[in-house]
């Protein structure tokens, strides 16, 4: 693995970390469990996806992981901004998170961009 590559599976494998942490400090309510697990989801698998493109079988192969990435990734964001706008979080500032998650998708949608010109 590359080093951007390596920095770039750091720097998931901390945002992931963030994710977690985050996710236990929601409401043990229905509506805090749901966005819990959704959050959860898609934060956490946004690295293992990035892990799976870098062992990728073919240039589409890593293309259409990357895109998985990416997806994961907006889905995180959405559900960041829901908890910041309903303020089910009231002691917790997101914005170092949604920060994160907006440059770690600019990072791989710039990637798939690169990917998809080279020929």
């Amino acid at each position: 693995m590359e080093e951007k590559s390596k920095e770039i599976s750091e720097r998931l494998l901390d945002y992931g970390i963030e994710i977690i942490r985050l996710t236990i400090g929601l409401n043990k309510t229905m509506i805090g469990r749901h966005i819990a697990k959704q959050l959860l989801r898609s934060g956490t698998s946004a690295g293992a996806n990035y892990e799976e493109a870098c062992g990728a079988e073919s240039r589409a192969d890593f293309i259409h992981k990357l895109q998985i990435v990416l997806k994961e990734l907006r889905e995180s964001l959405y559900w960041l901004r829901l908890i910041q706008k309903s303020q089910i979080l009231k002691n917790k500032n997101l914005d170092e998170v949604i920060d994160e998650t907006k440059q770690l998708s600019n990072i791989i949608a710039k990637s798939v961009i690169t990917a998809k010109n080279k020929k």
